[in-house]
């Protein structure tokens, strides 16, 4: 039996040691899902003594692991201080990856990493080698916690005045690492049940803050890296244009999509018709900031029109940027579908940006993960809708909610049926894994060559 027992652990450790690092950080994602389902499952999770049972329990553990925000009751009312702090910790795990988790113990310890272990972060962070991805580490961790510290301060002395140094303390932490993470869960049900940030709507301290720590987290670890050693050293280092995408890309989605949101809400007396005009301006940034993965909400939702739940599913969709606490398609596989849609109106063959040519296999990487996280997302809201008997403009608000791993919702979440809730559950984890991850990973990792080819055609386009 010992040499039974042996043989079944070396074949066991065989199989592991052939898995991927996509696969691995998939299936460790899953099981990260289920050990916090398990938790919330226990009476003493729920602030009433009872268990939630599975239902609600697996669909909050995917929420917050994928860093997501859609839940099915009020974080405050339904979970008790346990049950917050294993969200909490679900969040932080997934904003940063599980693998940022084992290389805390590991610099503790001061053991070095071994190349699966370097492989598994470069897959974690979407880095496209893995040339210095320890230092990265270490650089994304120190900036997390400092980052997400200093957040915590300013909205402790924000919150301390009114509601006591426990209090505060409390909901500064909570609230800045879910922001940093993108993950729009929030505590203030104790004020009023779902409201998420609507009572802070005209507070800047508040709003700004959250702001600041959502845009933060959704830039990307690479892009960090690239601006920290562009501040280290000045005269020789030089962005990258990856940086210098992601940096344009945001600024110009923040402002449009502000504007867009300004525009189409201003009189509207259910969101932002009643505000001053600074209020209004305030609000409508940071709807435009929230709706790219972040889930909070200082508007109600529900009360949008219908030209603005348009405008927040595109960005929503679009989502933060590459190897960040955010989800959607991404910023820069946006531009890239946009700048060949130009190039080929202009007549010409070959992408440039910045004076370098893209090459054409980015571009069908891009234009795939586009097609199928639109036909996902299309589906989806029509199985809601079927479902559940929701208008289907707020069905895809909430599928493309729960796709790009935002938050947001129509106020629809805990109304839906079975059918749609498991499809929200199956669409968090497949945004948080990774849309390019999942369907692409395998392909980019052992890719095998082309023996021949066959004779092209020509079809009619357009």
């Amino acid at each position: 039996m010992p040499y039974a027992g042996y043989l079944l652990r070396m074949r066991l450790r065989a199989r592991a040691n052939r898995l991927s690092p996509t696969k691995i950080i998939a299936l460790v994602f899953a099981g990260i899902i289920l050990i916090g389902a398990l938790l919330l499952m226990l009476p003493a999770a729920s602030r009433n003594g009872e268990s939630c049972g599975p239902m609600t329990a697996f669909f909050t553990a995917t929420s917050a692991t994928c860093v997501t925000g859609l839940v099915l009751a009020d974080t405050y009312v339904q979970w008790s201080g346990f049950g917050q702090t294993v969200i909490i910790c679900l969040i932080q795990v997934g904003g940063l990856g599980f693998m940022s988790m084992a290389a805390i113990f590991a610099f503790s310890l001061h053991r070095r990493m071994g190349l699966k272990q370097r492989m598994l972060l470069a897959q974690a962070m979407s880095l496209n080698d893995m040339q210095g991805v320890v230092r990265i580490q270490k650089h994304v961790l120190v900036g997390t916690f400092t980052l997400e510290g200093v957040g915590a301060l300013i909205l402790f002395l924000r919150f301390l005045p009114d509601y006591g140094p426990v209090t505060a303390l409390k909901w500064g932490v909570f609230h800045s690492i879910s922001a940093f993470c993108n993950a729009g869960f929030d505590i203030l049900g104790v004020l009023e049940p779902g409201s998420s940030l609507m009572l802070f709507g005209k507070d800047p301290v508040v709003l700004i803050t959250i702001m600041c720590l959502i845009v933060l987290g959704g830039l990307g670890f690479f892009v960090w890296e690239d601006l920290f050693q562009k501040c280290k050293d000045r005269r020789k280092s030089k962005l990258s244009i990856y940086t210098k995408l992601v940096l344009i890309c945001t600024a110009f989605l923040i402002v449009s999509g502000a504007v867009s949101i300004c525009v189409l809400e201003w009189d509207n007396p259910a969101t932002l018709g009643t505000m001053t005009t600074g209020e209004k301006v305030l609000a409508g940034t940071f709807q435009s900031v929230t709706t790219r993965t972040a889930g909070f909400a200082a508007i109600d939702q529900g009360a949008l029109t219908e030209s603005s739940k348009a405008v927040s599913i595109l960005l929503m969709l679009t989502g933060g940027s590459s190897g960040s606490t955010a989800g959607g398609l991404k910023t820069v596989t946006v531009l890239l579908l946009l700048a060949a849609a130009i190039t080929s109106a202009r007549g010409k063959r070959q992408v440039q940006l910045f004076k370098r040519g893209i090459s054409d296999r980015q571009i069908r990487d891009a234009m795939a993960l586009t097609v199928m996280a639109l036909m996902l997302c299309f589906a989806g809201a029509i199985v809601v809708t079927a479902d559940s008997n929701v208008a289907f403009l707020d069905a895809m608000f909430e599928t493309a909610s729960a796709l790009a791993t935002v938050g947001l919702t129509a106020n629809i979440t805990p109304i839906l049926g079975t059918l749609s809730k498991i499809l929200l559950i199956v669409f968090m984890y497949f945004g948080r894994v990774g849309l390019l991850t999942i369907s692409l990973g395998f392909l980019m990792g052992d890719r095998a060559q082309e023996r021949y080819h066959y004779a092209e055609t020509k079809l009619l386009i357009g």
